[in-house]
This record gives C-alpha cells, sequence and structure tokens, in this order.
C-alpha cells in the first residue's frame, strides 16, 4: 500500500510513556484536560490514581461506563468543578439540572426537540449558512473557526429568537465569546473547590458574565411576551412559552425559560462550531474525502433541504461529522463524583470517588476502535445512530442524559457545511498542525487561516 493510500492521522497531544509526576501533571491539567495521559490508558479498561488526597478512576469499558451513566446513575452526580463554570452559562437549565427536577424539564423539553419542531428551525440553519457564505466568499483566506462561531451563533440566535442583526445580537455574542475565553476556562481552583462557592475570589468574574447575561436574556424574553403575535415568527422561544406540563398543566417559570434558553445557546453554538471546525479540518488534509462530500452535495444541493429526512441524501457528510466527534469529541471528559460506594463491573470503589468517563480515551482505544488515530469516515456507514449501536462511542454522552439536542446539533452543522463546501474548496495556508486542546471543549490550539477557492 502506498502512502497515498493511507488514511489521514491528525495530530494529537502526546503521549506519555508514564504517568507524569504530580506537579507536571497538574500543569498540564491546567492548560490542556487531554495532554496528561499515559500510553498505558489508550489499552486498559480501569486505571487508578490518587491525586492530593482525591482518588480518581478513569474508566474506559463501555459496560462500565453503562453502568455509571445509565444502570446506577443515581448513585453520581457532578463536580463541583463543573457547575461552578457551567453555572454562569445556564442556571438551572437542563444541563445542571439534578433528580426530579431534571426528569420533570427534560418531560417538558421533549417536544421541542422532536423532528417536527427540528425542521422548523431549519430555515434558521440555512440562513446561518448563507451569512457565513457572505462573510468569507470575497477573500482567498479566511479564518474559519472565527467564521463557524459566528456562524453558530447566527444559527442559534436565530433559533432562540429569531433574532435579526441588532446591537442587541451582538451584546449576547461577545458576553458568551468573553466568557468561554476568559473566566469561563475552568482552573484548578475549580478542581480543587469542596462546593460552588469555594475559593469566591476566583469566581467573581463569573458572577459579573451571569449578571450580564441573565440579565440580557430576561429582556429578550420579557419583550416577546408582551408582544402581538406574530403567525410569521417560528423559534424556540415560542415553543418554550407554548409548553405546558402534562401531568400538571403548568407552564415554565419566567426563570425555567431564561435558563434554558441560556443553556440551549451555548449547547447550539459552542459545541457545534468546534465540530465544524473540526470537521473542516480534516476534510481539507484529505483532499479524496472533501471530494466525495462534495459529489454528494452535487447530487442533492443543499438548496432542496426542507426536512430531516433529506439529510439522508448526504451520509458521507454526515459520516465526517460522526468521525469528527470521535477524534475531537465536543466535551472531551464526563466526570462524575460518587455519593456512595459502588461495584463497577467488578472495580469496587468508595464515596466520594471522581469517576471519570472520557471519550477522548475512549474514541482513541485500541481495543475498540481499527486505526483508532486515524481519519477514517466509513467506518460509521451505515451506523444511523452509531451512539446507540457502538458501545465505545459516546460524543453526546449516555443514557437517560444522553445530550436532548443531538439532532439539532447535527442538522444545523449539515447544512451549515453543505452551504460551505459546496461553493468552496479548502485547503490549509498554514502547514504548522492544529492540535486538540481540552478545556470546556475540544478547542484548537490555534485558528489557522484556510485558502478557499470558489467553485
Amino acid at each position: 500500500m502506498s502512502t497515498l493510500d493511507l488514511p489521514f492521522m491528525p495530530p494529537a497531544p502526546k503521549v506519555h510513556a508514564r504517568d507524569l509526576p504530580m506537579a507536571l501533571l497538574l500543569w498540564k491539567v491546567a492548560n490542556s484536560t487531554i495532554s496528561h495521559f499515559p500510553d498505558y490508558a489508550f489499552d486498559i479498561l480501569y486505571a487508578r490514581r490518587g491525586m492530593l488526597g482525591l482518588e480518581a478512576i478513569l474508566v474506559n469499558d463501555p459496560e462500565g461506563a453503562r453502568h455509571i451513566l445509565v444502570a446506577n446513575v443515581a448513585n453520581y452526580r457532578r463536580p463541583h468543578a463543573v457547575n461552578r463554570v457551567a453555572r454562569p452559562l445556564g442556571g438551572s437549565g437542563l444541563f445542571l439540572a439534578e433528580g426530579a427536577d431534571w426528569r420533570r424539564q427534560r418531560r417538558l423539553l421533549a417536544p421541542t426537540f422532536t423532528p417536527g419542531s427540528i425542521n422548523v428551525l431549519l430555515p434558521h440553519f440555512h440562513a446561518a449558512g448563507i451569512h457565513l457564505i457572505h462573510a468569507i466568499e470575497k477573500s482567498a483566506q479566511a479564518n474559519l473557526s472565527k467564521a463557524f462561531q459566528d456562524a453558530a451563533l447566527e444559527a442559534v440566535l436565530r433559533a432562540l429568537f429569531s433574532m435579526p442583526e441588532s446591537g442587541e445580537r451582538e451584546k449576547l455574542s461577545g458576553l458568551t465569546r468573553a466568557y468561554v475565553e476568559g473566566p469561563g476556562r475552568p482552573t484548578l481552583f475549580d478542581g480543587f473547590s469542596k462546593n460552588e462557592n469555594s475559593f469566591a475570589f476566583a469566581t467573581v468574574k463569573r458572577k459579573r458574565f451571569q449578571n450580564a447575561w441573565f440579565t440580557a436574556i430576561d429582556r429578550i424574553v420579557a419583550q416577546r411576551k408582551v408582544a402581538s403575535a406574530n403567525s410569521d415568527r417560528r423559534d424556540f422561544l415560542d415553543l418554550l412559552l407554548s409548553l405546558k406540563d402534562a401531568e400538571t398543566g403548568e407552564t415554565l417559570s419566567d426563570v425555567e425559560i431564561r435558563d434554558q434558553c441560556a443553556t440551549m445557546f451555548f449547547a447550539g453554538s459552542e459545541t457545534t462550531a468546534r465540530l465544524m471546525f473540526w470537521s473542516v479540518y480534516l476534510l481539507a488534509n484529505d483532499w479524496e474525502e472533501q471530494t466525495r462530500v462534495r459529489a454528494e452535495l452535487a447530487a442533492f444541493s443543499p438548496e432542496r433541504v426542507n426536512t430531516l429526512d433529506d439529510l439522508q441524501n448526504w451520509p458521507h457528510l454526515r459520516n465526517v461529522l460522526l468521525e469528527s466527534m470521535r477524534l475531537y469529541p465536543p466535551i472531551p471528559h464526563i466526570i462524575r463524583d460518587a455519593n456512595g460506594p459502588d461495584d463497577i463491573c467488578g472495580e469496587k470503589i468508595d464515596k466520594n470517588t471522581q469517576v471519570w468517563v472520557s471519550p477522548w480515551v475512549l474514541h482513541r482505544h485500541r481495543k475498540f476502535w481499527d486505526r483508532p488515530t486515524a481519519f477514517i469516515p466509513d467506518r460509521f456507514a451505515g451506523k444511523p445512530a452509531p451512539w446507540t449501536q457502538m458501545p465505545a462511542y459516546i460524543p453526546f454522552g449516555a443514557g437517560p442524559r444522553i445530550c436532548i439536542g443531538l439532532s439539532f446539533a447535527l442538522a444545523e452543522a449539515q447544512i451549515v457545511l453543505a452551504r460551505l463546501l459546496s461553493r468552496q474548496k479548502i485547503d490549509l495556508s498554514d502547514g504548522r498542525p492544529v492540535l486538540p486542546v481540552g478545556r470546556v471543549t475540544t478547542e484548537p490550539s490555534y485558528e489557522p487561516m484556510f485558502h478557499l477557492e470558489a467553485i
């Protein structure tokens, strides 16, 4: 086999020969949560390590992960570190809700993510794709990382609020971008916090952001509630305002509506922007795969997509997205603290043990994947829902808390990328490798310039 026949091997952080010394481990994790793993982590099912009084276990066994996330989910809680970062963004929305409150929210929100409800939002995704094309089409080079962030924000602001370009929209975009790139980044203070209010000096900027962020969304919701009915406007906020609990008849409170909008804003923009970036980065490095995607788009143009069913005409584009999420999972780790002792498929743990189920490791594990570090979209061929068909594939989580918006995210990414790839051939202008960095999401180490060639 010639080198031309070999799949693209995307760059990744160094895998270490052995466990790192504690000081170096802490430094690595503080800069990137995917940069510290030893080589053996990608071969074994369970790995334990103590760290400054904290007992932790890495679970690479899909059965063990299912035990934690499905079978015995009640025994596990999100650590304070996650809540400290996510609470300012989403309040007590679905992502952070627990117990009976989570079950009620999930039941109420389920109708807003049915295929019929998402079909209503597809015009907003098309508009975001057209917005992206107009932003880059006059240039031979583009920072597509930034362009995808803008497009994802465009899509979610339209889908959430039917919000046209305005000062208010720019304010929302600026707020979230500043948070993600600044105080929203996890720190060692978060890792060693005993509760959400520990090390209060380290959360001042987060609280300041939360006040401004929630005030802005409250204002949008209040304006919509007093506005006259508009039959032409169909968006996520309209769906939330019309929801009623089938068991009690109650509608969502203003605070609940705000928190769901805030949660959806981040989940529908930041993670989807990263998915689109990594997918295009992979295609820019694999001309054969890019050509295959473009052939699909030529056979069924983006303009013809009106429903989710129409997206089935692009199976290879979907496989590229699925493979991108395997290599660069939007959320690199699922971390839980044990409420009590447990037996995870024979591995006994004590109360307060921190459990890591890491898509970053699991998706590259040598026991479960052929050529795990290679870009091979065809591994997902014929698998319409691989997160249920492939136990070692968990880009959206697993169990009852699997991401409720996964169809939303995939539809948004497919339509925006289709608009781009049907109009432009894409190559990298900079030969330097782009490394993934684990923070809140899986970020690029820098934002490369892409060369564009109009078709």
